[in-house]
């Protein structure tokens, strides 16, 4: 096998849908391997690559290729042996386009299946057939069900090595499932987390290729899809007009033109919803309401436009509107609020602790905040509990954030919304991110409050 495949065709690849979806595994669990099978036996390696794979292996003393190295590209991960960064993979079958994010297993690099999984629509978590369920798996499973990742896999893998037995498979399924029920995240599905297609059970080898692309003959017990029979047909929607619409200000436009001498465009991708011609809006946080009159895209005037879309939207009113700004429908306009609690992942070496003062990146809008208090730290080892009133939150560390904002904002929750539903923090003295935050339900609306000054003393006293 060389590895190769007629590329797909434009048209083909335009009627193909779209999938993301990220790999998380603990260490040893053979999730490199897995990636790299899938890449290979689909066809979606080129032959440079195959044979760069093969050269690596022979030097390392191996006789066949260790098909873990198409995935494990940074040199210190060829090293050891191990994935340390987020590493993506694009490739196409005939019926669907893949974006795969390969996260490390370590748990002191948990911050990366964060990254990875913020996007997915589906997780697909391996456990070793031999050691079960252990901590990085409910620790995996715990923040693919804080991200809200719609479909999760349970790829129970080395299935060779306990002679293929369907006793062990059914007992580790068992476990996994009851522990994904106990998880509980409010809001989650109509009846709470679990929902009865969320997660698809599949025994599998990847080192040799059971029930990853073609279905395994020594497992005739099993009757489900293979690992990409299933990514190839798991429902996904990228469907965000039913949702509700958000249009964050990325830039002004006026073009100083003798055809065009009023023109006031504001120009930013439509995160959800639809918007439309005549439509009443309330740009916030200003609270002011006016009508769209206009949308250009692509250079053409239209009467609607929805997410993705890229477009410039013009108002009825000469409004006070900048960069950061946020427009909405006046009837499904997000909260205004100072104050925000949010379930974060702390990404960096410096602690976050109480009294941190920090830039809160939202949507296109960044200002200052400041951390009024750290309610809990999430135990991810056990369950989802709580661990009350940490002094701080180190890195890795996922846990509930209150914050206080120098100007208002809007805020939709994370289980409305992915998109304005999540906010980073950045250290404001050299740019660095720090957190990355899903911001609750649990917000405290108050009047808006003057903008602080921009003194370095004062502009942190609100």
């Amino acid at each position: 096998m060389t590895g190769t495949t007629s590329p797909l065709t434009a048209e083909q690849l335009s009627a193909t849908t779209l999938l993301r979806f990220a790999t998380a595994g603990s260490v040893d669990d053979g999730k490199s391997t897995l990636v790299g099978r899938l890449l290979h036996d689909s066809k979606s390696v080129l032959t440079d690559q195959l044979e760069a794979v093969e050269r690596a292996s022979l030097s390392r003393g191996q006789d066949t290729p260790d098909l873990a190295l198409l995935t494990d590209g940074l040199r210190a991960e060829r090293e050891q042996g191990i994935t340390i960064d987020v590493a993506y993979r694009y490739f196409a079958t005939a019926r669907r386009r893949f974006i795969l994010a390969d996260t490390p297993g370590h748990v002191q690099y948990t911050r990366n299946m964060v990254t990875g999984a913020s996007t997915a629509e589906l997780a697909v978590v391996l456990v070793d057939a031999r050691n079960g369920v252990v901590e990085q798996t409910r620790r995996h499973a715990a923040v693919a069900a804080l991200l809200r990742v719609p479909h999760m896999v349970l790829a129970v893998n080395k299935m060779d090595l306990v002679d293929y037995a369907e006793p062990v498979f059914a007992a580790i399924a068992e476990e996994f499932t009851a522990y994904a029920a106990s998880l509980g995240v409010p809001g989650w599905g109509s009846g709470g987390l679990l929902q009865k297609d969320w997660i698809t059970a599949i025994p599998i080898s990847a080192l040799a290729g059971d029930n990853v692309v073609e279905p395994s003959a020594h497992m005739d017990w099993y009757g489900g899809p293979t690992v990409l029979e299933h990514l190839e047909t798991v429902p996904v929607s990228h469907d965000l007009t039913h949702c509700a619409a958000r249009f964050p200000v990325q830039y002004v436009i006026r073009p100083q033109s003798a055809e065009h001498p009023d023109y006031r465009g504001y120009a930013g991708q439509i995160a959800s919803g639809m918007l439309r011609v005549g439509e009443a809006v309330t740009v916030l946080p200003s609270g002011r309401t006016t009508t769209i009159t206009g949308i250009d895209a692509l250079g053409r005037a239209v009467d609607t436009a929805w997410a993705p879309q890229s477009v410039t939207v013009l108002l009825a009113d000469d409004l006070d509107i900048s960069r950061g700004d946020l427009i909405a429908p006046t009837a499904t306009a997000p909260p205004v609020t100072q104050d925000i609690k949010a379930t974060v992942c702390h990404l960096h070496e410096r602690p976050l602790r109480i009294g941190d003062r920090v830039l809160l990146k939202h949507a296109t809008r960044t200002v200052k905040a400041i951390v009024k208090a750290l309610p809990y730290r999430i135990d991810l080892s056990s369950g989802l509990s709580r661990q009350n009133d940490p002094a701080e939150l180190a890195v890795n560390d996922i846990g509930a954030v209150v914050l206080r904002t120098a100007e208002p904002l809007p805020m939709d929750a994370y289980a409305d919304s992915r998109l304005t539903g999540s906010f980073l923090l950045i250290d404001p003295a050299d740019g660095t991110t720090l957190t990355a935050a899903m911001a609750g339900e649990e917000f405290v609306e108050r009047e808006p409050a003057a903008p602080a000054a921009d003194e370095d003393d004062k502009g942190w006293d609100f």
